[in-house]
């Protein structure tokens, strides 16, 4: 179909466009507005390998110049992230926090919830919906040009989204502190037995500097306030519902649903094809002839 018959057809059929990409537009700013908003709790935490007398620093040597050329997250950081989101995570906001009830009582109520009853679907909630909630609700993001991480956590309370991204950086830096005095106190009395039956004076010399390095591994991890994250920022909490943000919606929505009505019109023309082409009464004359 040539260019300039589809053009003219879209001219021709302008209304149907305008009427469409209102219809469009109502529907997504409706759908926008009845959407459940959420606050949102953040927080700005550093890795305590970023400072020179860090807890990692301390407790063993690490290379001048790393962490420069890889952004990831090493060492005792990386494990503060993984269990952030991790099943114990997940656990402890079940069994701490009236999360599994709130979930239920999301999923019983609105049309969804009166579906789920009409086909005799689960309605109790469990640990994986309390796995998959943090999944969804937790942001972790990285500070372009920095070494801090911001911290994020949607919830539709506002109290319970603070008192939830606090109990999970405690949790997270709890977990990280216990492995490190678990680690030291095993590697302690496997040394100690180790020195009691050793009778080489070399080797018990060696032990002793071994002994002496895990017991300033456990002063360290015992001392120090923040052995995985530092926090720059204390997590705090919008006074005002923020997601989803609807002026951002409904701005992309002026943009995208007059493009949407203008592709589905001549989608439309397309298909339909050309229609019967009009032909001169002059040649149908001769044709005759």
């Amino acid at each position: 179909m040539p260019l300039e018959f589809l053009v003219g057809r879209l001219w021709r059929l302008r209304w149907r466009v305008v009427l469409l990409a209102v219809l469009l537009l109502s529907a997504g700013a409706a759908i926008v507005l009845a959407w459940p908003r959420s606050h949102v709790a953040e927080a700005l935490v550093a890795p305590s390998e970023t400072t020179g007398i860090a807890t990692s620093s301390l407790l063993s040597p690490s290379p001048a110049f790393s962490g420069l050329l890889d952004p990831r997250p090493t060492g005792n950081f990386a494990i503060y992230l993984g269990a952030l989101r991790s099943a114990e995570a997940a656990m402890l906001l079940a069994e701490s926090t009236p999360l599994l009830a709130d979930l239920a009582a999301r999923r019983a109520e609105g049309p969804a919830g009166a579906l789920r009853r009409l086909l005799g679907l689960r309605m109790e909630t469990d640990l994986d919906d309390a796995r998959a909630w943090l999944e969804r609700n937790l942001a972790v993001t990285q500070t372009l040009g920095a070494v801090t991480w911001t911290l994020q956590l949607a919830h539709p309370d506002r109290e319970r989204a603070l008192d939830a991204l606090r109990r999970l950086h405690a949790f997270a830096e709890a977990k990280v502190r216990a492995d490190l005095a678990d680690m030291a106190r095993r590697r302690i009395a496997a040394l100690e037995a180790r020195l009691a039956r050793e009778s080489d004076l070399y080797i018990r010399q060696s032990l002793y500097e071994m002994l002496a390095q895990q017991q300033r591994v456990g002063l360290v991890v015992a001392a120090d306030e923040a052995v995985a994250a530092r926090l720059v920022s204390a997590p705090i909490v919008d006074q005002r519902p923020s997601l989803p943000n609807r002026p951002l919606l409904l701005a992309l929505l002026l943009v995208v649903a007059p493009m949407a009505a203008l592709g589905l019109v001549a989608a439309g023309i397309l298909l339909a094809g050309p229609g019967p082409v009009a032909v001169h009464p002059a040649y149908r004359l001769e044709a005759a002839e």
